[in-house]
């Protein structure tokens, strides 16, 4: 890998401050991170040099970035890249030294991560070593020839990263998920809870093991004491577990396969041979006997292909009981669904000592959507159902009108929607329930039920809308609803009668005060 190639790569987002082509094209052997003031003894020829510039201040004469520049030339290193963090820019005087010293010199904005330029260097060297033969490996011929057997295999991950770093000693070392399950650890590894394990996937020590993968199907390499190892070993050991990822990652795409077959036949559960059909999809997917069933529905980007990574990731959670994830016929471009077996589990329990499929998904959802910030996912979950057409029919029915709930819910003074997981059994208030309809019937039906107070741009609509709403928030009482409006309740009567007569409902009926107050609710 070259300098001129972390230029070209828009994940990084860097600034060429200066450099010529001969700086460009110099090779890159390895990655430091250091801010001390003379780093270079600590470097080896052919690094690239990150620096967050602390060692540096506004005040420090030319001479003291001269010093630092003159370090890095003498040790060999190919670049430096600069944070512009600290200081809120780099410095014109460092730029100029690494000038007069011949060194590239690339600025690092706030929103990059050093982390995030010592992985790609290190795992695009590891692509070019895999693409030259003839290169050096830094792991021992005989763990390569013993790790690729195991591969061959299909060794189980435990197995796989104990003899990954069985000859560094035998360290404590991790496999993680995107939202912290451990999936393999060492044997003198300790238990390491999800929640810790969810901040430890954006350690300084973890390293990902695919970056081709969604952000929900990443797997983590993590060490949590340091290891006296040359970084390229470990990034050897992290492809060696990608390949057993990308081997599973295989076998969940056929699969979905299947559970999307499983989801179109419930989708369309009028034929005759419906049932069985329904109980030989269900045992493709390994969920037959395990009714009832729960059906979730995710709903994340459009143009997003990781919503059936990030529903995966998040129900593998539920240890007790299994799944099919795939995608309805019908479904819209980044949407998932799943059929979830809970005969294992109690009635409303997760198997794990308390809560509901709901709870659990709810308390992992803010972990699930943090692995990629920028992408909204909701999620609608249904009741259980028995393994039957049409009550798994009536369950899909109810995990898609609550992922529309979902989806119509805001945050409070936003007019963006939350993202956010939302459970049938959830809609218990009328604008709870009102949420699951679509925006445009809700529109709909407020503008025929209110008629002409639909306008709002008139402002006597406006003002008899607003008496409306205070009247039935105090329950029809005219003596509050004046008291709230400050008005006298003569003003309150006339104008309720203006609401009557432009409606043609009488608020003197429960059904006719329940469906203004819908029509309020659907605005």
């Amino acid at each position: 890998m070259h300098v001129e190639d972390l230029l070209r790569l828009e994940s990084l987002d860097l600034t060429l401050l200066w450099g010529d082509r001969p700086q460009l094209t110099r090779e890159i052997t390895g990655v430091t991170a250091t801010d001390l003031e003379d780093p270079g003894r600590f470097l080896q020829r052919g690094e690239l040099v990150l620096s967050g510039l602390v060692w540096w201040a506004p005040a420090d004469d030319e001479a003291k970035a001269e010093r630092f520049v003159a370090a890095l030339e003498e040790a060999g290193a190919v670049a430096l890249l600069a944070g512009e963090e600290t200081h809120g820019g780099v410095p014109e005087v460092l730029v100029e030294a690494c000038r007069r010293h011949g060194i590239a010199i690339l600025s690092v904005p706030v929103h990059t991560s050093f982390r995030a330029v010592t992985d790609t260097v290190y795992l695009r060297q590891w692509g070019d070593l895999s693409r030259r033969p003839a290169a050096p490996y830094a792991l021992p011929e005989n763990v390569r020839a013993e790790l690729s057997r195991l591969l061959a295999d299909g060794t189980d991950p435990d197995t796989l990263l104990t003899r990954a770093v069985d000859h560094l000693g035998t360290p404590p070392a991790y496999v993680l998920s995107a939202t912290g399950r451990t999936i393999a650890s060492t044997p003198t590894a300790p238990p390491l809870p999800v929640r810790r394990a969810a901040e430890a996937v954006k350690a300084t020590t973890t390293l990902s093991v695919d970056p081709d993968a969604s952000p929900y199907a990443q797997w983590h390499l993590h060490l949590p004491e340091p290891v006296e190892t040359p970084p390229r070993m470990l990034h050897e050991i992290a492809e060696v577990l990608a390949q057993h990822r990308r081997a599973a990652l295989r076998r969940e795409t056929a699969a979905r396969v299947r559970a999307t077959d499983l989801l179109a036949l419930i989708d369309t559960p009028s034929s005759p041979a419906a049932p069985a059909a329904l109980g030989r999809a269900l045992e493709a997917c390994g969920l037959a006997d395990q009714d009832p069933y729960t059906v979730i529905t995710v709903k994340g980007q459009a143009d997003d292909d990781g919503t059936s990574d990030a529903l995966t990731e998040a129900l593998h959670h539920l240890t007790d009981c299994g799944f099919a994830v795939g995608r309805l016929p019908t479904a819209e471009p980044g949407e998932a669904t799943a059929v979830i077996g809970t005969r294992t589990r109690t009635a409303t329990g997760t198997g794990d000592g308390g809560g509901t499929i709901a709870t659990t998904l709810k308390n992992l959802w803010p972990t699930l959507r943090s692995r990629n910030a920028n992408v909204p996912l909701h999620g609608g979950i249904s009741t259980p159902a028995a393994a039957t057409p049409q009550t798994l029919k009536g369950a899909l029915t109810q995990a898609r009108y609550a992922l529309t709930a979902a989806r119509s819910r805001k945050a409070p003074g936003s007019e963006a929607p939350t993202s956010g997981l939302t459970a049938i059994e959830d809609l218990t208030t009328l604008d709870a329930l009102l949420t699951g309809i679509p925006a445009d019937v809700r529109t709909a039906f407020g503008i025929h039920a209110l008629g002409p107070l639909a306008d709002d741009t008139n402002p006597s609509h406006r003002m008899l809308l607003e008496t409306l709403d205070v009247f039935l928030t105090h329950n029809g009482s005219w003596a509050r609803t004046a008291e709230a409006l400050h008005l006298h309740v003569n003003t309150v009567h006339y104008r309720i009668q203006r609401v009557e007569m432009l409606t043609g409902r009488d608020l003197a009926r429960l059904d006719h005060k329940l469906d203004l107050k819908a029509a309020l609710l659907c605005r």
